[in-house]
């Protein structure tokens, strides 16, 4: 099973690439980074391929990365940004950002996947990551969550318009997961309500597994407690 993972490098991504490789899937890693970072466990490992300094805003580079793989399962869309302000405070730049690198990223990584999986002419799976504001709005994240609609609308739609081809689309939707950046950056937070990015890496690998058979076109919830 050939499996693509953008945002691999992450808290959230290093956990998925983990669940893979569990299941002995080769991985494909398109990554900004010049080397995998070395606190990777998994970083010498084989059957992860990393392919360095691809920009998954990028429409020719993402289409080569994608169109140089001899097959492909499934596709893994982690790669994201965050940003939280009042709309007084946002700027359109920032708002601009925001669509690009979570909206355009997915875009970009759903349309080379379904290429590449037709190819196969067996189907396959796409996961992407929303966010829990897109379902329950909260305030001070109009631009981050307008960048997440985008991928919880490209998802659905994906989803209907694929369906025939057996290739499955799902998102899953966190609150806040438990990495150490988000404790470094919450640490009066209760941290042990948060979904370990392991946790989540579980649903994600489900979702994009042959055991998936029925599940597309869903935004899956994977608060925890939070």
């Amino acid at each position: 099973m050939r499996v693509v993972v953008t945002g691999g490098t992450g808290g959230l991504g290093a956990a998925v690439v983990e669940a893979f490789l569990a299941r002995g899937a080769d991985v494909h890693l398109p990554m900004m980074e010049a080397e995998l970072p070395a606190q990777l466990p998994w970083r010498t490992d084989a059957k992860v391929h990393a392919v360095p300094r691809i920009s998954l805003d990028d429409e020719a580079q993402v289409g080569a990365f994608y169109a140089a793989l001899p097959e492909l399962w499934a596709s893994i869309h982690l790669v994201g940004a965050f940003a939280m302000a009042p709309i007084e405070e946002t700027t359109l730049a920032v708002f601009e950002k925001q669509w690009r690198l979570n909206g355009v990223t997915c875009f970009l990584g759903c349309r080379e996947a379904v290429r590449a999986i037709r190819r196969t002419g067996a189907g396959g799976r796409i996961v992407n990551v929303a966010a829990r504001p897109v379902l329950a709005p909260a305030p001070r994240m109009t631009a981050y969550t307008a960048g997440k609609a985008v991928v919880a609308a490209i998802t659905q739609t994906l989803a209907a318009e694929v369906l025939a081809e057996q290739i499955l689309v799902n998102a899953v939707v966190p609150s806040i997961i438990d990495t150490p950046a988000n404790r470094a950056s919450m640490p009066g937070a209760d941290h042990a309500s948060w979904p370990t990015a392991a946790q989540l890496a579980e649903t994600i690998a489900f979702l994009a597994s042959p055991a998936n058979a029925l599940t597309t076109g869903t935004l899956v919830p994977v608060y925890g407690r939070a």
